[in-house]
């Protein structure tokens, strides 16, 4: 015990997270148009491999929520065996990031792009679980699902059908609501573990026309890549999934790792080498044909709070999976599917920060306004395209604000007005301060304080002295300029 001095803790954290894993593994699979046994290789490779490399010690990977839309998509579009490809090239595309120690700059991604991007992804990912919930085929495009969602609603009411699986999805869910209540003890069990059990009993005591999960057997599901499907690469197109998939699982599983760190005093994340184990996992899952991986917070703080110490937790967790995979494979069988879609509601409900919306528009409203525009976009458009939106209006809300200006004129009746800029003078601003100035009567001296500019381009230097030189054309005194330095000049 010396030599594993925390195992006790480790091994007790590892079947916490196992059966917080399980329903995650296989209702995310599911929801993306896959096998399930797929999601359980994802996280089996999310425990034994990436959770063996270095990185961030107490962090738990395997497939996650956030993608399921963008998987689905990819399988619609190209093709099950193309979704290896992908994955294998995201993962690539990870470790080349990580060795090229881009992994800290994913810390720069604006917050709100981040938060508008798993809030579209949430908002997508229950409209189409609310189809899966009624056990009817739900609409290509997330507008459309929206939109359907009253017609969907009166299908269902007429289908007996559709009124048990909408009522073995509700329960579902009132399960996991209800779970958080009971005793800490009870809560042992996590909620959606219990709620998928309760669901599988009900479904089989009561004979109920519910669909279940189809299995293949772990075996079977395994499909690398063949020479075909890596002929896809040939496709303009799936190179921006690809990009995709890289950026948003990067993306999600550093926020996470910045997440998990901020819940124990152990070891602090290297992100480079967290990317590149998620590389390595994602590299791992491509030519197994699996899902693409993540961190998961969800999994994460399980781990955090059931008393994880080291990296062994998430290993032994993978091992579970592995176990109950190659044992009990037919146990999947049983499993309603409206209960894994409920599960996934569940998740896509916690992925809209309501709360920081409320209090980003108090505080920030340009902030909040990424958020929300980052969301529509996503559910109007796609993902990608979506989370392009989301960066560009912070890199443009950036520079509006990095270009801030205050324009001070100080006339006294008599003697020379005096003109102060402070801030940042950059073309953005150029059009506000030449008003300003032409504003000026041209019958009187300038004084020009630049002194208090933090910043003064190339284009408004230029404007400025054209500006000054016009300006004491007409015949007055020439415009007194004070540049950055205090040094004096005059135009003319």
């Amino acid at each position: 015990m010396t030599k594993f001095p925390h195992l006790k803790q480790d091994f007790a954290a590892s079947l916490v997270v196992f059966l917080v894993a399980l329903p995650l593994c296989v209702g995310v699979a599911v929801a993306s148009g896959v096998p399930a046994e797929l999601g359980l290789i994802t996280g089996i490779v999310g425990g034994v491999v990436t959770g063996l490399m270095r990185g961030s010690t107490l962090q738990v990977s395997g497939p996650a929520a956030g993608l399921t839309v963008l998987v689905f998509e990819a399988v619609r579009e190209f093709g099950l065996p193309a979704l290896g490809v992908i994955v294998l090239a995201a993962g690539l595309l990870q470790l080349a990031m990580g060795a090229l120690r881009l992994g800290r700059w994913f810390r720069a991604i604006s917050v709100s792009v981040v938060e508008g991007m798993l809030a579209g992804i949430g908002l997508v990912i229950i409209a189409g679980q609310l189809y899966a919930a009624a056990g009817l085929t739900a609409p290509a495009s997330g507008v459309d699902r929206i939109l359907g969602l009253p017609g969907a609603a009166a299908d269902a009411l007429g289908s007996t059908a559709a009124l048990a699986s909408l009522a073995i999805g509700a329960g579902t869910i009132a399960v996991m609501t209800l779970w958080k209540r009971l005793p800490k003890k009870a809560q042992t069990v996590p909620g959606a573990l219990a709620a998928v059990v309760l669901a599988t009993l009900a479904t089989s005591a009561f004979s109920l026309p519910v669909s279940t999960v189809e299995v293949q057997g772990l075996l079977g599901s395994i499909q690398p890549p063949g020479a075909d499907a890596f002929g896809e690469l040939a496709n303009p197109a799936i190179l921006g999934t690809i990009l995709a998939f890289t950026l948003i699982a990067s993306a999600e599983s550093l926020f996470s790792a910045a997440a998990v760190d901020r819940l124990h005093d152990g070891q602090r994340t290297e992100y480079d080498k967290e990317l590149m184990a998620q590389g390595v996992g994602n590299a791992v899952c491509g030519v197994l044909g699996a899902l693409p991986m993540t961190a998961v917070i969800v999994r994460s703080s399980a781990n955090v709070q059931a008393g994880a110490k080291t990296k062994a937790s998430r290993v032994m967790h993978g091992v579970w999976l592995l176990l109950f995979a190659a044992a009990l494979p037919a146990t999947l069988a049983l499993i309603p599917i409206p209960a894994l879609a409920s599960i996934l509601v569940h998740a896509g409900w916690k992925l809209i920060p309501f709360r920081g919306i409320v209090s980003l528009w108090r505080g920030h409203r340009g902030e909040a306004l990424i958020l929300v525009v980052t969301a529509v976009a996503i559910v109007a458009v796609n993902m990608f395209e979506g989370v392009l939106i989301g960066l560009a209006l912070s890199v443009a809300k950036t520079a509006w604000e990095a270009s801030h200006l205050k324009t001070q004129v100080i006339d006294k009746s008599a003697g020379p007005i005096q003109v102060y800029l402070s801030g940042n003078a950059t073309f953005l601003r150029l059009p506000k301060i030449l008003d300003s100035l032409e504003a000026l009567p041209q019958d009187r001296p300038i004084e020009l304080d630049l002194s208090g500019l933090h910043h003064l381009d190339h284009a408004c230097r230029t404007a400025l002295e054209n500006w000054a030189e016009r300006h004491s054309a007409v015949g007055t005194e020439p415009v007194r300029m004070t540049d950055r330095s205090g040094a004096e000049a005059t135009s003319g």
